[in-house]
C-alpha cells in the first residue's frame, strides 16, 4: 500500500512540474499576411543573417490604405544623407509559398528586383526571402517611428 501511495504522490508531482513547464514556454503568435497586419514602420535588422554596418540603415513605411511605401536608406549614399524611395506594394497568395510582396518605384526604375515570400510575420518581425534566390533574406522590425524622416 505504501507503494500506490508513492506512486500516486510521484505522478502528482510530476504531472503538476510538466503543466508548469508547459506554462512557461513562450508562444509566438504569428499573423496572417495582409496590408493591415504589415502596414506600420519598420526597420531592417539582418540581411542574409548579418546586421547592418554601423551607421547604415533602412526604414520602410508601410501604407495600408493605398498599398503604398516610403523607404528611407543610406546603403546607397554618404552615410548622413538618406536616400528616400517611394512607390507601391502588392500582395499575392501562392498556394504552396504563401504570401508574397512585390512592388514598383515610382520613379523611372520600375519593379523591385525581387518578389519576397513573406513569413514569420509577428506583431513585431517579419522575414522576407527573394522567392527566386532563397538566399536573400531579410528580417525587419517594428519601430515606433522614423528617426530620418
Amino acid at each position: 500500500m505504501k507503494y500506490i501511495k508513492y506512486l500516486i504522490a510521484i505522478l502528482m508531482v510530476s504531472s503538476f512540474v510538466a503543466s508548469c513547464e508547459k506554462d512557461t514556454e513562450l508562444k509566438v503568435e504569428y499573423l496572417e499576411v495582409n496590408a493591415n497586419n504589415i502596414s506600420g514602420q519598420w526597420e531592417l535588422s539582418e540581411w542574409n543573417g548579418a546586421g547592418l554596418m554601423d551607421g547604415t540603415y533602412v526604414y520602410l513605411d508601410i501604407v495600408r490604405n493605398d498599398r503604398t511605401y516610403t523607404m528611407y536608406q543610406n546603403l546607397d549614399s554618404f552615410l548622413n544623407v538618406p536616400h528616400t524611395v517611394t512607390g507601391s506594394y502588392f500582395l499575392e497568395t501562392d498556394p504552396e509559398l504563401g504570401a508574397i510582396i512585390r512592388g514598383n518605384y515610382d520613379h523611372d526604375s520600375g519593379d523591385w528586383a525581387h518578389r519576397y515570400i513573406i513569413k514569420d510575420l509577428t506583431a513585431t518581425e517579419m522575414t522576407w526571402i527573394a522567392k527566386d534566390d532563397e538566399s536573400f533574406v531579410q528580417k525587419f522590425v517594428r519601430i515606433d517611428n522614423i528617426p530620418v524622416e
